[in-house]
């Protein structure tokens, strides 16, 4: 790579934060399969859409229907899987772009690699936290009932483990909580530490 110069183009990271009049920054969901982070991601996006702020969802399973078709399950996979991911992200936040991702992203280091991409606050981890038992309950696509089958491998919560992130900057707790509220508690957050402003229309 030492021959590849990054060209620094004259439209910038700031001239887009005033041109779409807000600041830019990532919301990354991250729990076990089943946990509600694609679910919450996508009511937190519609509530800042109605709210006329620009962002794009990135979700996991989408990702992988096209970037990421190449890549397996496997422990190496899954760390390259997550490494595109935030190279996306922090792309789309250059763009001046909220980014919302729900990723498994089951490791602290991936997670932690990730986080340094960004400048710090801009990177918020939300951790959406599930049991294992109630994940496996609702496992809407059957994914727990494979895994112990024996048909899946290294899967998460099973066969391969899920690390607990330590300081997440938002930790919601759904077992049994209802999904708006948790939305909502996001959206509160977001007001109270000044990454957005409650916009009404």
């Amino acid at each position: 790579m030492s021959n590849v110069v990054w060209h620094q183009t004259t439209i910038n990271q700031g001239d887009r934060k005033k041109f779409l009049n807000q600041k830019p920054f990532v919301l990354w969901f991250t729990g076990l399969s089943a946990s509600g982070k694609s679910t919450i991601a996508n009511i937190v996006e519609q509530k800042l859409f109605k709210m006329k702020y620009k962002t794009y969802l990135l979700d996991g399973d989408n990702v992988r229907h096209g970037l990421n078709s190449d890549l397996g399950f496997d422990e190496e996979s899954r760390v390259e899987n997550i490494r595109r991911i935030g190279e996306v992200a922090k792309l789309f936040n250059d763009s001046g772009l909220i980014v919302l991702t729900a990723f498994i992203s089951p490791f602290i280091s991936d997670r932690t690699l990730v986080r340094k991409l960004f400048e710090k606050g801009n990177f918020l981890e939300v951790f959406i936290d599930s049991s294992l038992e109630v994940c496996e309950k609702r496992d809407p696509k059957g994914m727990y009932k494979k895994a112990r089958n024996g048909e899946i491998k290294n899967f998460t919560g099973i066969s391969s483990p899920y690390e607990v992130p330590k300081n997440p900057e938002i930790h919601l707790l759904n077992n049994d909580a209802k999904l708006e509220e948790l939305s909502n508690q996001i959206i509160n957050f977001l007001i109270e530490n000044e990454y957005i402003e409650e916009r009404k229309f």
